[in-house]
């Protein structure tokens, strides 16, 4: 579990990240969640944009997304979700 001091680096680390992922009209596939356990793997910290015309809401999106991969949820803010995950192979991010 992060800690607030932990989620409140994170989310400064995030802030210059552009979100690399969309999830649409067809929601949260297997796919998807195979691409971003992979992106997690190499980057660790990830944005990912929820689209307008996506059916499900931004929170329940993070959480399922959260839940799938193994990741932690640091932050939801309008339609973007940051996620962080720590690498087994090769850590970037050094937490508080």
């Amino acid at each position: 579990m992060l800690t607030g001091k932990q989620k409140r680096y994170l989310r400064s680390q995030a802030h210059h990240l552009n979100p690399i992922f969309q999830v649409g009209k067809g929601g949260v596939n297997d796919n998807m969640v195979d691409q971003i356990e992979d992106a997690l793997e190499k980057r660790e910290l990830l944005k990912i944009s929820v689209l307008q015309n996506c059916d499900q809401d931004t929170k329940e999106v993070a959480s399922q997304l959260a839940e799938e991969t193994d990741a932690y949820l640091v932050q939801v803010i309008g339609h973007t979700i940051v996620l962080y995950k720590e690498s087994e192979e090769n850590k970037l991010i050094e937490l508080p």
